[in-house]
């Protein structure tokens, strides 16, 4: 049970170091942000049913087409590619990783919880590392991106 608390705890740890609850607020896309995850792990899981159930496969195609739907519009809303893919990807194994051993009953061990921590601090990294990033081709950008010249 301990191992659920901490994994709870660090997904809730994650997701409030990442986003400050007034952001979560203000804008939209942290809402469909969530609905993306939230329907690719429902996929995920429903791909494991099917294999007893091809029936689930209906749940698996429409879960996969509403998150990679709901994605694009956080992109269009103005998030960085990288930090909504990188939350949608990190709290996305994570999830399905606690799901999975709870509906499953499929293994979840010590070094799995340490990767996903690792997963979660490399994506606040990302979204804390965009947050002070300079606009693309600024004075920090890298240079020789996009020139094909000397």
């Amino acid at each position: 049970m301990s191992k659920w608390l901490l994994l709870v705890g660090a997904i809730l740890s994650e997701v409030s170091a990442t986003l400050s609850l007034k952001a979560a607020l203000d804008s939209p896309s942290w809402y469909v942000l969530v609905g993306a995850i939230l329907s690719e792990v429902s996929a995920t899981l429903s791909l494991k049913a099917a294999l007893d159930s091809p029936s689930w496969y209906v749940l698996v195609a429409a879960g996969y087409l509403a998150s990679f739907g709901f994605l694009t519009l956080v992109l269009r809303h103005g998030m960085a590619l990288g930090v909504a893919y990188g939350i949608w990807a990190a709290l996305g194994v994570a999830l399905t990783a606690a799901f999975s051993a709870v509906l499953f009953n499929e293994p979840f061990t010590t070094l799995m919880f340490v990767g996903m921590i690792l997963v979660m601090a490399g994506v606040l990294a990302v979204e804390l590392g965009s947050q002070h990033a300079p606009p693309a081709g600024g004075p920090d950008a890298l240079e020789g991106t996009g020139s094909a010249g000397p």
